[in-house]
């Protein structure tokens, strides 16, 4: 795939005051997406980016950079229940949150569109069905190149057609692991995975299968993130404009409070103002909830779009747990997220309820592993870590965090986001990770497996923000929702969200591909409201 052509500079600057036919705030797998779907119409588009470029720099694969140092992470400082400050690990950059990601591209299960019971509470339906998204998650897994083979996983919901790319190849190790699985009675299959790579012509293939694709940005430009292939091909057309360092401070409505009439942002620390027919907000799920939170007026006291009291509730991230396995073989792979099992997503014959997922993370390393606790490993020496590293498999595993309303996004005097936060469906989550650890311990030894929670300073707890969704749901009622159907608000008639936000529930998988579908789907709305 060739790089997107060069924007023209007038492009990339933006007058005070200046007026478009449509605002995009934030350039994410919502934003991004939506703005390369609406690039061709023709109208007149603006993109707008808290943060910068990420630099392509020799630090993008320093492990103790990224990892260690933080080198991408904002400086955020958000506060939880109790009000003590912690350090989100969010990142601005044109792009969003898919700069960091690992390109794991799941659909939402067919399920998970509708009521599920689990064993500590429901996971409620949605307004629409998984049909309704089928089409453009076709499209989603299209436009980011996603590598997958259909029929190997038993809880794949129907699909209209093929990946658009074959599965990417399993490494001996890895391949090892799945024979034994298999051998186990289990189903595992080829992870869905957004990535440019052609195995088939690799010396013309922009991914060369490395070992930094999940946690660092990609120095080749090679992983599915919506820069690449967002923003960039967006800016292909004349008509689109992208202002970074552009931090929107507050949305403004008309007299009457129906429309929102301009934007207010501060771009390098200097007020400026902007204004679109249709403003589109995608800045992330807390984010997009402090946005509107801070836009209340007289018309809208409680927040703008907030008559329900939903704006901010149900904030969702996931129950995930990352693990290391150890055992006496040595682990020589290198690109090691090519295998998910979701044999127990929905439950089993023991425990007639949802579980999730499991997934293979990034392969781990010392210096990752000194990043994640520089406490608790600060008088090991790095061999010892490596050693350590040399022998293990490292998995994910991911349970559904179920929507609570007092779940909540809200701001301080400041400004700043309070997350009000209580751990729920531990259950399943505990469920998942006895059906993983006994297993490997039928497989190979026992007592082999080390949380990698015991060296990670977050502990995969509200800092840990890859994966938020909910806080202005979408829903037919506008007493229980913030959005209407197509993601438009209730109480305005030109202001849309269209990042995980809109999600009543998150499931069990990564939600990066269910956010690019759907904005692919409001996208299409746009293109005929428009």
């Amino acid at each position: 795939m060739a790089i997107s052509p060069l924007p023209e500079a007038r492009q990339l600057e933006v007058a005070d005051g200046a007026h478009f036919d449509v605002v995009i705030i934030g350039s994410g797998a919502g934003g991004g997406t939506l703005a390369r779907h609406l690039a061709p119409s023709g109208k007149k588009i603006l993109i707008l980016e808290r943060g910068d470029w990420l630099p392509q720099e020799p630090e993008n694969w320093d492990a103790e950079e990224v990892f260690q140092k933080g080198r991408y992470v904002s400086k955020d400082i958000w506060y939880d229940k109790q009000g003590k400050a912690f350090q989100p690990g969010s990142h601005y950059f044109v792009g969003g949150a898919t700069k960091m990601y690992g390109a794991a591209h799941f659909r939402l299960r067919q399920q998970d569109f509708e009521e599920l019971v689990h064993f500590d509470g429901i996971s409620p339906s949605w307004p629409l069905r998984y049909s309704d998204f089928e089409p453009y998650y076709q499209r989603a897994e299209q436009m980011y190149h996603v590598h997958g083979l259909r029929g190997e996983d038993p809880t794949e919901p129907p699909c209209s057609s093929a990946y658009p790319h074959p599965p990417i190849a399993h490494e001996p190790r890895i391949q090892k692991l799945v024979d034994d699985l298999r051998s186990a009675g289990l189903h595992p299959f080829h992870a869905p995975t957004g990535v440019m790579l052609d195995e088939d012509n690799f010396p013309f293939s922009r991914c060369r299968k490395c070992n930094c694709c999940d946690g660092f940005p990609c120095l080749m430009h090679a992983k599915s993130d919506a820069e690449v292939l967002g923003v960039r091909p967006a800016l292909g057309a004349h008509n689109v404009s992208l202002l970074t360092r552009a931090h929107v401070k507050r949305l403004v409505t008309d007299p009457s409070g129906r429309s929102v009439k301009s934007v207010e942002l501060e771009r390098d620390g200097a007020p400026m103002t902007v204004s679109g027919d249709v403003v589109v907000v995608s800045c992330g799920a807390a984010n997009s909830a402090r946005l509107l939170l801070m836009s209340a007026n007289d018309k809208h006291p409680n927040g703008l779009a907030n008559g329900s009291d939903q704006v901010g509730r149900n904030y969702m991230f996931h129950n995930s747990k990352a693990m290391v396995a150890l055992s006496h073989e040595p682990n020589t792979t290198t690109f090691q997220k090519t295998i998910s099992v979701n044999d127990w997503y929905l439950g089993d014959a023991d425990f007639d309820y949802p579980m999730g997922n499991i997934q293979m993370t990034g392969k781990t390393n010392g210096t990752i592993m000194k990043g994640y606790a520089p406490l608790e490993t600060f008088l090991m020496p790095g061999w010892s870590m490596d050693k350590i590293a040399e022998h293990a498999l490292d998995f994910w595993i991911s349970s559904e965090d179920l929507p609570a309303a007092e779940n909540r996004v809200t701001v301080n005097g400041n400004g700043d986001i309070k997350l009000n936060y209580t751990l729920n469906n531990q259950t399943a989550a505990h469920r998942l990770y006895g059906r993983l650890t006994d297993l490997l311990d039928r497989l190979y030894l026992k007592n082999h497996l080390i949380e990698r929670q015991f060296y990670i300073k977050s502990d995969m707890n509200i800092a840990a923000v890859g994966h938020q969704a909910g806080t202005c749901r979408f829903g037919k009622d506008p007493a229980s929702s913030v959005l209407d159907l197509d993601c438009k608000a209730h109480e305005l008639d030109n202001l849309y969200v269209v990042d995980t936000s809109f999600m009543p529930t998150i499931g069990a998988v990564n939600p990066s591909l269910t956010a690019i579908a759907n904005a692919l789907r409001v996208g299409d709305h746009l293109l005929a409201r428009l």
